[in-house]
């Protein structure tokens, strides 16, 4: 054997006698996160947030298909399948958790593990929920971020009333099992009396219901619409501006893919940023972080955003200072 072919044979020999080795070495780079969803993977909502997590994660070094997979599960509005799906995550082991859509999905995913880090996202004081002890220090195994979007009903109501001033009848539509209904509909009702509101509130789960809560405030005729807070309102999101323009209700909203999709106004935190953080939340962890280091996050911008093609079909005039206080007008 010539030293040429010698040589050749001695290389394919060694790689497939490390080759196993050096598969083994490359899997074990690949890290496993889990995402635990109320809403529905098809949802613009979900969408959104997802883009921004992804962004949070590449920028500091993970990028999924690559060196990160995300087990995903979505209960597409259904509060009874999350703990199921949790369970199903935590005997997957993944080395983080990350929950969406809220109080509810926090408690299931704490229920699930005691030792997996989570990282949830909720509209209500965490620390009244009981979901952490300390904003600054959370406490076992949680941490995440602070939307603010109970806190934010009373600026809704204002800016309804704003957008029609002559509403004396305001519906609030809320979902009963949302743990933080209580609190929404009680600053709700003090901002309504604050402003010699009249507020009628009404609850709805499934989408019928949603046709039943509609329905119901055409009959006592309300002046304007706002939507309480909660993802299964974002997995109906169609149906909801549907029926917002069919009985040509103003409607406020608590997340800018509404008005997007053709609602008619919305004020939130800038959760694309606050995503783009939990992704880099997640990172920290992967890499040795604990989510007791790490304070719960909360907004320090927050956005209104206009369809002017909508106010315009619902006969509202939107004055020039107004849409000047918009973080975004559509035209």
């Amino acid at each position: 054997m010539r030293r040429r072919d010698f040589i050749a044979a001695m290389g394919a020999a060694a790689a497939c006698l490390f080759a196993p080795h050096a598969v083994r070495a490359q899997q074990t780079t690949t890290r496993t996160i889990g995402w635990l969803s109320l809403r529905s993977a098809d949802t613009s909502t979900e969408k959104s947030i997802l883009a921004a997590f992804r962004q949070g994660l590449n920028q500091t070094g993970y990028v999924e298909g690559r060196n990160l997979t995300i087990e995903f599960r979505f209960a597409d509005g259904y509060y009874d399948r999350l703990p199921a799906l949790a369970a199903d995550l935590v005997r997957r082991q993944v080395e983080v958790l990350m929950t969406g859509g809220g109080t509810n999905v926090a408690r299931v995913a704490q229920a699930a593990t005691t030792t997996i880090p989570i990282i949830f996202a909720t509209a209500n004081d965490p620390v009244q929920d009981g979901i952490v002890n300390s904003i600054n220090r959370p406490s076992g195994n949680s941490t995440g971020t602070f939307v603010l979007n109970t806190a934010l009903m009373p600026k809704r109501l204002e800016l309804l009333r704003q957008l029609v001033p002559n509403a004396r009848l305001v519906g609030f539509l809320v979902n009963p099992n949302n743990s933080n209904t209580g609190d929404q509909v009680r600053l709700a009702q003090s901002a309504a009396r604050t402003m010699d509101l009249e507020l009628l509130v009404l609850s709805a789960i499934t989408a019928s219901e949603i046709d039943t809560a509609f329905a119901s405030l055409m009959q006592r005729n309300v002046d304007g619409l706002v939507m309480g807070a909660d993802p299964v309102f974002q997995v109906h999101q169609d149906q909801v501006i549907a029926l917002a323009a069919r009985y040509r209700l103003p409607t406020i909203y608590e997340w800018s893919e509404f008005v997007r999709a053709g609602g008619l106004a919305s004020y939130s935190a800038d959760r694309v940023e606050m995503f783009r953080q939990m992704g880099v939340y997640v990172s920290r962890m992967l890499n040795g972080a604990k989510p007791a280091e790490l304070p719960v996050m909360q907004p320090t911008k927050f956005e209104l955003v206009i369809n002017l093609k909508t106010a315009k079909s619902l006969g509202l005039k939107i004055t020039e200072s107004f849409q000047q206080l918009a973080d975004e007008v559509i035209d």
